[in-house]
């Protein structure tokens, strides 16, 4: 099956660091892009409906050549390039798109711009991971350029993780040069038997492709030893799964998204 990256640009400043950072590695895995505009339409309240279809169709078609520009600006290689602009939710269209016949990943830009964006991972990046059931690729502002030797997966021992869905993602990971952590952060006095069994056994299970490893992060301050192992460079990628309590506890997230993605440079990836 074809691959394709779904990038989602809003034109703010941080549009031209995520189109590229998408298209560089699309030329690695041989995937296809989709820019993706959803354009906000005003029109006076008392409009008619051909007026008010016209005022839509004039907005849509500027915004497809902003998008077009944008493109020829920062995108110098990439195997197929497309675009599309509507006025539509951004859940209709993203929900059209992957029932295609498409291995999808989703691109979403993180702004970090005051704390109750930060905790939240952002507006559109949230209401993103939350409605759609794909994977989804959040960047800090920073980066615009892909690289991947290390990857970081986040476990938990109540919420198993989502193989399959792992599995689809490294399909766009070149296992050379490759190493994948699977790791745990435990509460203080926690039993950490069981989990280090599942680590083990993830560990195991990937092998063959990648070079892999596991850590166990315990004691009162779990969050300053894992910052030990990433350490906040373009060339790491954190991938947690929606639904576990690294992704739900407010207080990780916080971690996370303060300490590792807009602080630091670590890409995001959020499985469902």
């Amino acid at each position: 099956m074809k691959k394709r990256f779904i990038v989602l640009v809003d034109f703010s400043e941080y549009s031209k660091n995520l189109i590229k950072f998408a298209c560089e590695w699309s030329v690695q895995v041989d995937a296809e892009v989709l820019l993706l505009h959803q354009t906000l339409v005003f029109t006076p309240a008392l409009s008619d409906n051909e007026s008010r279809k016209q005022h839509t169709l004039e907005t849509n078609v500027e915004a497809m050549q902003d998008l077009k520009a944008l493109a020829s600006e920062h995108i110098s290689q990439v195997n197929k390039l497309m675009f599309y602009v509507s006025e539509d939710s951004l859940n209709t269209t993203l929900k059209r798109f992957v029932a295609e016949p498409f291995e999808n990943l989703i691109f979403v830009g993180l702004k970090g711009t005051g704390l109750f964006k930060q905790i939240l991972l952002g507006s559109v990046a949230l209401q993103v991971i939350e409605n759609i059931n794909k994977s989804v690729v959040a960047i800090p502002k920073e980066i615009d350029t892909f690289l991947h030797p290390k990857i970081f997966v986040a476990v938990t021992e109540k919420h198993p993780l989502n193989i399959l869905e792992l599995n689809n993602f490294l399909k766009f990971i070149n296992t050379q040069n490759t190493t994948i952590t699977f790791f745990y952060l435990a509460k203080p006095n926690e039993k950490t038997i069981g989990i280090e069994k599942q680590l083990r056994e993830l560990s195991d299970l990937f092998s063959e492709r990648f070079t892999t490893d596991f850590a166990i992060f315990e004691g009162v301050n779990p969050f300053d030893d894992i910052k030990q192992l990433i350490n906040n460079k373009t060339e790491e990628v954190l991938i947690v799964q929606k639904g576990t309590r690294f992704f739900t506890d407010q207080l990780f997230r916080k971690f996370l998204v303060n300490d590792m993605v807009y602080e630091g440079q670590t890409p995001l990836v959020v499985l469902p």
